[in-house]
Parts: C-alpha cells; sequence; structure tokens
C-alpha cells in the first residue's frame, strides 16, 4: 500500500484526485505494474489509476488474464474500475479508504463480489485506511 499511495501523491502533484494502485505478480511481492490518476493529465474520464496499472499489468503479461495477481489501491474501486478488475480475473483486491460516495467493492455497491458474476476476487479492505483517506481529504480541502 506504500507504493500506491507514492502513486496518488503523483497524481496530487498533477492536481488528478490522489489515487494509485499497484498490480503485484503472482508470488504476491513483485511488481508488475502500477498507476496513479491521470484524468486531467490525459483528459481521459477513463485515467482512473486502476485502469492505467490494469492495462500495464496486462501488457507486462502478455496476456489480460490476471489470475493470481492482486491488485492494490488507496480508495475503494468506482463501477467502471470495479467491472474492469472482475473481467481481468485479478484474484485478490486490497484497498485503503472506503468510498461511501461511489465505492464499488462493498460500501455503495459491491461489484466485484456480486454472485451473478462469473469471478469474484478476494477482497480486503482498510489497508493503511486513515492516511488513504488523509491525503484525499487534504487535496479536496486545498481545491
Amino acid at each position: 500500500m506504500r507504493l500506491a499511495l507514492d502513486e496518488a501523491e503523483r497524481a496530487a502533484r498533477n492536481g488528478d484526485v490522489p489515487v494509485g494502485a499497484i498490480v503485484l505478480a503472482p508470488d504476491g511481492s513483485t511488481v508488475l505494474a502500477s498507476g496513479h490518476n491521470e484524468r486531467e493529465a490525459a483528459h481521459d474520464p477513463t485515467a482512473h489509476a486502476e485502469l492505467l496499472a490494469l492495462r500495464r499489468a496486462a501488457a507486462a503479461l502478455g496476456q489480460w488474464r490476471l489470475a493470481d495477481c492482486t491488485l492494490v489501491v488507496t480508495l475503494e474501486p468506482c463501477t467502471m474500475c470495479a467491472g474492469a478488475i472482475q473481467q481481468s480475473r485479478i484474484d485478490r483486491l486490497v484497498y485503503g479508504a472506503r468510498d461511501e460516495k461511489a465505492g464499488a467493492a462493498g460500501s455503495l455497491w459491491d461489484v466485484v463480489r456480486d454472485r451473478r458474476l462469473n469471478h469474484r476476487p478476494e477482497v480486503v479492505e482498510g489497508v493503511l485506511a486513515e492516511e488513504c483517506a488523509r491525503l484525499l481529504t487534504a487535496f479536496f480541502r486545498d481545491r
């Protein structure tokens, strides 16, 4: 999560909402890819940290299926990112701060664990939650 927080700080420095993401290889310690929000920088509404990290991890592995990989993200994924997580076949989602307004991994919705879908990753929430939330709070307070 500390690496994801570093990514989130990069987003904030560039004027984007400070969310960072890391994809870990099946060994659980090798970083395959990272990303941070780039919506403002790229003028792209889909440039969320999770999507960028998932795309880069798939490119690094040479396949779209990210089975046995872990996605670590500082903020609970939105519905768009939750759908991409489900589609990528990530086995484990670890996130920091809950998103009561748009979270789709347990807060507002639970897309990633919807029993109607063919893949449901393990979800670990609340890792360094206060630190992740502080970064977001400071960003919006200063805007």
